[in-house]
């Protein structure tokens, strides 16, 4: 919007007789309230210059709003107070993760973002609205995913010709988790993804360990405590007191007192 500084003089002469009106009596209250509104609408629509192609942008972004998923929507903000700048012509419309599974009716596929260490794989995906002005080229996406530590765990780069409209675009590799010795850590992680460099979302997900090391995990606390209660006992007299010694004993302090 630009101010049209040409429309100063026709607005000024007429502010004047709309102020000469108000203050002479001939016009009643409401007339005058209706000068003043008018008066005021043709300052507005004077003074403001609205670019078409700025007022269809803003209609096209909240329109793109309505359309993101929460999780897009939490990502990009998250990558906006990182300092990021979303792409204008690449909005985000979505982000996750796809884990597989191998049971014995074959592979199962699911969107979440709780991973675990018992299944097999996992991949990233974004879907995106690409505008004209950014369809028909190359870019390069990165997936990143960081444990707990803001370690890399998974980083993966594709070129990806987009094209215009909406796109999905599932990396092409997985971060393989079960029976993966370099998982060290389970917690909270973070998938980032880039377009071009330029970080798109950022998406928390957790990891949990498997079942297999969650036993093991029950199975160590049990022996320690076990040896913990071998080492009190060692402690202890192998002759514990009697009856008897318990009450010579209280009777001896009642004594004392």
């Amino acid at each position: 919007m630009q101010i049209r500084r040409r429309n100063f003089a026709w607005l000024g002469v007429t502010g004047t007789l709309v102020l000469i009106a108000a203050l002479s009596g001939i016009a009643t209250p409401a007339q005058t309230a209706a000068l003043v509104g008018l008066y005021g609408a043709a300052v507005i629509a004077s003074m403001l210059d609205l670019d078409p192609a700025a007022l269809l942008n803003v209609r096209r972004s909240s329109m793109l709003r309505l359309r993101m998923s929460s999780q897009a929507k939490e990502a990009v903000e998250r990558a906006v107070s990182r300092g990021s700048t979303p792409l204008a012509d690449a909005a985000l419309l979505d982000v996750g993760m796809i884990v597989s599974q191998f049971t014995p009716d074959g592979m199962t596929m699911r969107r979440t973002r709780a991973l675990s260490k018992d299944d097999d794989g996992v991949r990233p995906y974004v879907t995106l609205n690409v505008a004209a002005p950014m369809a028909d080229r190359n870019v390069v996406i990165r997936f990143e995913m960081l444990d707990h530590h803001g370690q890399p765990q998974y980083i993966h780069e594709m070129r990806t010709y987009l094209r215009d409209g909406e796109m999905n675009i599932l990396a092409d590799h997985q971060l393989p988790l079960a029976d993966n010795e370099s998982l060290v850590g389970v917690g909270d992680g973070d998938l980032r993804v880039y377009i071009d460099g330029s970080l798109a979302g950022a998406l928390s997900f957790t990891l949990a360990p498997s079942m297999r090391e969650r036993r093991q995990h029950i199975d160590r606390e049990r022996s320690a405590q076990a040896s913990n209660n071998v080492r009190l006992h060692d402690d202890t007299s192998d002759s514990p007191l009697s009856l008897e010694d318990l009450l010579r004993s209280q009777s001896q302090n009642q004594g004392r007192n």
